[in-house]
């Protein structure tokens, strides 16, 4: 057990340093924000780790926390730094929109473009 225990801090301690230097060295801003969500999900799994080492459960509220707060803080970041324009959000009609402007279809059979066996409209 002591072994496994030496692998498991081993792998996510290397883990932590090259998503530390992932940070460091960028080179965009986007990669920065995805290195520290992959750090936060190297220590919640490290906290995971110790829970299942020392057989206790009282971390748990801590690993939801943790998850919660890093997948809220990558979507904050990445909807800040892709923009309206870039999620496709104009409404439709206003000039260099790709939103088709939105066509009224009343109940009728006519106005849908129903046609009757014999060719004519109902």
């Amino acid at each position: 057990m002591n072994v496994l225990v030496w692998a498991i801090v081993a792998m996510l301690l290397a883990a932590a340093l090259l998503v530390l230097w992932r940070m460091v060295t960028g080179p965009t801003v986007l990669n920065r924000t995805l290195a520290s969500d992959v750090l936060v999900a190297v220590i919640i799994c490290a906290l995971g780790a110790e829970a299942v080492v020392r057989d206790h459960s009282t971390t748990l509220p801590v690993l939801v926390s943790l998850s919660l707060v890093g997948f809220v803080a990558t979507v904050a970041v990445s909807r800040f730094v892709a923009g309206d324009s870039d999620l496709g959000l104009r409404q439709a009609g206003q000039p260099g929109s790709d939103v088709p402007e939105p066509t009224e279809v009343s109940g009728f059979d006519e106005d849908r473009g129903v046609v009757d066996d014999d060719g004519g409209n109902r």
